[in-house]
């Protein structure tokens, strides 16, 4: 950015890069809190302070690449611990965590009852900072879900975006603050959608990987996963597990000259796949997680419930990197 001003062509900052707060001022969102972010790599993107700066919409070049939900953006405001909610509330975005108590349906486990997918998009952000350091934009936040007499788990997120790239790297830091071991869940619904999806676009899995389908109706279909097809009225949805594999996927759009790379730590050893071709509701979630995503009571039952003992820490990180081909 330096060599950029000194060159003379460089008027302003914003004529390389935008970072900036707004706020919606209507709808089901009205009053939450945008951080806009467009680099001269060619992306755009929307983060949720409001919502544990989770990612919105996200465009490569003026080609959208994220799924949004009919829902549309939503609010904290909307967020209600029941059991259907999260259908109703569901934004869709480029990525929406999920945790930190639960992932998957909505379970009751013993005298606790955890909402569908857990509560952490509906936890706004503390300590929220928005800044350019070495050509790089950083976005940093803190979230805490906790309760009296029970868990505390902190999470400390920071994103990452190039001014002149077109990737984001989301870092995270959760930390358990209680004196007591705790049992967590975390799941990371990175969701893409039309035009980058779409039966044009396929993706590319590592060669070696152990794939199982988590319904019979998504095992009819085992081997042809990484194939879509043009929106079909009804259709059911599938999911698939990859285990076993090089923590990398690509989603590739010919048509659209356009690859995204999607890279994730170890500590998320799951990629669950989720694939709904269903008019109206086409979408693709690629989604690193440390768990089955069975609710908390079965995987309590399965014996598959991670655990951050007191005062540790789990590191995680989620990559996406556009290019043109």
């Amino acid at each position: 950015m330096e060599k950029l001003q000194k060159s003379g062509y460089l008027c302003h900052p914003m004529q390389a890069y935008t970072l900036r707060r707004v706020t919606l001022s209507e709808g089901k969102a009205k009053g939450a809190s945008v951080i806009e972010v467009c680099t001269a790599g060619g992306l755009q993107v929307d983060i949720f302070p409001d919502s544990g700066l989770d990612i919105g919409q996200v465009r490569y070049k003026g080609n959208n690449m994220a799924f949004i939900c009919k829902n549309g953006y939503d609010s904290p405001a909307v967020f209600i611990p029941h059991q259907s909610n999260f259908l109703n509330t569901y934004p869709g975005g480029m990525m929406y965590t999920c945790g930190l108590r639960n992932v998957g349906p909505a379970s009751q486990d013993g005298n606790e009852y955890h909402e569908n997918h857990g509560r952490y998009h509906g936890l706004a952000a503390e300590q929220v900072g928005a800044y350019v350091e070495d050509d790089t934009i950083i976005i940093r936040g803190v979230i805490r879900e906790s309760a009296l007499f029970g868990h505390c788990l902190q999470v400390s997120r920071v994103i990452r975006i190039p001014i002149f790239g077109a990737k984001i790297t989301v870092s995270d830091e959760l930390t358990n603050l209680a004196h007591q071991d705790q049992e967590y869940m975390l799941l990371y619904h990175c969701n893409f959608g039309y035009p980058f999806l779409s039966e044009k676009a396929h993706l590319e899995f590592p060669e070696k990987r152990k794939t199982t389908a988590r319904t019979p109706f998504a095992e009819n279909y085992l081997g042809r996963e990484h194939t879509f097809v043009a929106p079909i009225p009804g259709e059911e949805e599938r999911c698939y597990f990859h285990e076993d594999m090089e923590h990398k996927v690509s989603l590739v759009n010919e048509s659209l000259a356009t690859k995204m790379t999607m890279t994730w730590s170890e500590t998320l050893p799951i990629l669950v796949q989720w694939r709904t071709m269903a008019s109206g509701d086409y979408a693709l979630g690629l989604e690193p997680t440390n768990n089955y995503i069975n609710g908390r009571s079965e995987e309590r039952k399965n014996g598959t419930l991670p655990v951050i003992k007191a005062h540790e820490t789990v590191k995680t990180e989620v990559s996406f990197q556009f290019e043109t081909i």
